[in-house]
């Protein structure tokens, strides 16, 4: 089933008493402002060095409206760890469709990633600094993306095109590649590979594995 709730609202949500739900879509509007605003200033300039204040400036809201929303800025920055992981998710169950294959749905939901990587660079640098920032929202981050990975390694082994045993390790072993390869190609850049060409790079590594057959 899907969530029909706003995006704002899950977000605040899954970011506990750290961000308070809008009720209007003013509301919505103003808080989407905020994160977007964050993402950038916490991008540019790390979460020490960045300031309340200049996040309110990039998103046009005043510094009192800050606090309708959020407590201090490290509640700003969970709410926006949980924010970068909510868009994860859209971005990759965007790119799924009924009557994919197994190793089709890998393919588009790791493409459909380095696609959103490219375009928010920074978050990378936002995640990374959570580990330093806030331990447990840097886990819970990774534990979210491992646990979805996992259940698509199970349906995939329930439809008989991946072998049985698959789950908690090899969900954070294909994490991990996803991470480092949008890391390599898509943030560093420097190589002439679309997405498309990353992601069926690392298709064909989960198909084939690397012994010579």
């Amino acid at each position: 089933m899907s969530n029909t709730r706003p995006a704002e609202v899950r977000v605040a949500q899954a970011a506990g008493g750290d961000a308070k739900a809008p009720r209007t879509e003013r509301g919505r509007r103003t808080l989407r402002k905020l994160l977007d605003a964050a993402a950038e200033e916490f991008g540019e300039k790390g979460f020490h060095e960045a300031s309340v204040s200049s996040i309110t400036r990039r998103a046009g809201v005043a510094l009192g409206s800050f606090y309708t929303y959020f407590d201090s800025k490290d509640a700003l920055f969970r709410a926006l760890v949980a924010d970068m992981s909510e868009k994860v998710r859209t971005s990759a169950r965007s790119a799924l469709h009924d009557g994919m294959g197994a190793l089709e749905i890998e393919r588009a939901a790791l493409a459909a990633f380095l696609r959103f990587a490219a375009e928010h660079k920074e978050i990378y640098r936002i995640i990374d600094e959570a580990e330093f920032v806030d331990p447990t929202s840097y886990r819970q981050h990774y534990e979210t993306i491992a646990a979805r990975i996992a259940d698509r390694l199970t349906a995939g082994a329930r439809a008989g095109e991946f072998r049985d045993g698959l789950g908690e390790l090899e969900a954070w072993a294909l994490m991990g590649m996803n991470v480092f390869v949008g890391l390599r190609y898509v943030v560093w850049g420097g190589a002439d590979m679309t997405a498309d060409d990353v992601a069926a790079g690392v298709n064909r590594l989960l198909a084939e594995g690397v012994l010579r057959r």
